[in-house]
């Protein structure tokens, strides 16, 4: 069933107004008719069962048939602090991470990212990730669209560290595999979780020094190097695997 997604105050008794470019996807690219059914999200994990009832002119208007449950959610909000990579590797890391289920990103500039952004340019950036975002949450059935934020400095990236329960960093030189997996059963439903990913050229040994003082526990995800785009899914769909299995 087709996924949408609406903001709150689009739900009005009993009926939901879908507007912009969502309406050209649903009559001239999925040629959706009326009578259809389809599910909107309100963007705040609000799922509703509806019927098309009529096209406007810039407008589809949707009959409420139910509310239903959006179990999508994973039990904890996950951030991912990532180091800044390029172009392509940023949007395949955004679509992936929004559906294996995380809850923000946050683009972060480290010593070792090659792109450099101006204000104008980072902005632009964020827009573009953000639409991938909707789009993937859209896919994945997702019950909101995560936020991908502006890019950040790293020190301000640490400053948020103290806002969350548990921080990891996968880093190539931590080894202790026992301790990983206790420190990833260790972390309960309803905890906020960050996870830090260096850039292509990984984590300088002073930003990663400057985590674990910060209070990032270093982890291991095997004892093979992965990539920049593959570290972040890895420990992603490892929490996924801990946190619906309990």
């Amino acid at each position: 069933m087709q996924n949408f997604f609406v903001t709150p105050f689009q739900v009005k008794e009993g009926l939901i107004y879908i507007e912009g470019s969502d309406v050209n996807h649903m009559k001239n690219v999925l040629r959706m008719r009326v009578g259809e059914q389809i599910r909107v999200n309100d963007g705040n994990n609000g799922c509703y069962l509806c019927e098309i009832a009529a096209y406007e002119e810039k407008a589809a208007c949707l009959r409420i048939v139910e509310e239903i449950c959006a179990d999508t959610e994973l039990p904890c909000r996950i951030y991912l602090f990532q180091g800044l990579p390029k172009q392509e590797k940023m949007e395949l890391i955004v679509q992936k991470c929004v559906e294996l289920g995380v809850y923000e990103i946050i683009p972060v500039f480290m010593k070792r990212c090659v792109v450099k952004l101006d204000d104008k340019k980072a902005k632009k950036k964020a827009e573009r990730w953000q639409e991938i975002s909707k789009s993937a949450a859209k896919q994945a059935g997702r019950g909101i669209i995560p936020r991908v934020c502006e890019a950040v400095p790293y020190k301000e990236a640490l400053k948020r560290v103290e806002e969350l329960d548990v921080a990891l960093m996968p880093y190539e030189l931590a080894e202790d595999m026992g301790e990983t997996k206790k420190v990833i059963e260790s972390i309960a439903p309803g905890q906020s979780v960050g996870i830090f990913i260096g850039p292509e050229g990984g984590f300088d040994r002073e930003e990663a020094e400057a985590a674990v003082r910060a209070g990032a526990k270093e982890i291991t995800l095997g004892r093979r190097i992965l990539r920049t785009e593959t570290a972040g899914l890895s420990i992603l769909a490892v929490l996924m695997f801990h946190l619906e299995g309990q």
